[in-house]
């Protein structure tokens, strides 16, 4: 098993290409044109001193990744949160949340916020397997709630 190096970057490094372009189709093939929007968006809020964008390389290759930005003094918003299509199914996506989690402590933040969309069952399903309190009813049909929010405090 090779090592994975947890690797701080701006979005527009060549190496986030990946990310960026799975993303985008992700999020257009599920969303339409305003998942396209959500990744045309400044990603200069992924930067120091209030933001962070990370990624998991492996062998030299970006294999999953994901940012926090500001969201208020206390609280990081997760954002971008992603596994390469080639490297599914390795808790990749757990461990970009743990690092992001430890960036964020490390920047003064207190508690995580973020929201996913309601057809990404996968996302939810990690969000709670990794400790996040869900802000919506959980039994009611996530297409009729809109994005799901979630937080955790952490320590």
């Amino acid at each position: 098993m090779t090592t994975l190096e947890v690797r701080r970057v701006r979005q527009s490094d060549p190496d986030a290409a990946p990310l960026v372009a799975e993303l985008t189709y992700e999020y257009t093939t599920r969303y339409g044109p305003s998942g396209a929007e959500e990744m045309q968006r400044a990603a200069d809020v992924f930067e120091p001193p209030h933001g962070q964008f990370l990624l998991l390389m492996e062998a030299g290759e970006a294999v999953a990744g994901g940012a926090f930005k500001r969201f208020d003094d206390e609280t990081a918003e997760l954002k971008r949160i992603w596994t390469h299509s080639r490297h599914r199914r390795r808790g990749l996506a757990r461990r970009v949340v743990e690092e992001l989690e430890k960036e964020a402590l490390a920047f003064g933040y207190r508690r995580v916020y973020l929201t996913t969309g309601p057809r990404q069952p996968e996302a939810k399903a990690l969000y709670l397997a990794t400790g996040y309190t869900p802000l919506f009813d959980v039994d009611t049909d996530p297409l009729t709630i809109g994005p799901l929010p979630f937080e955790k405090v952490i320590h």
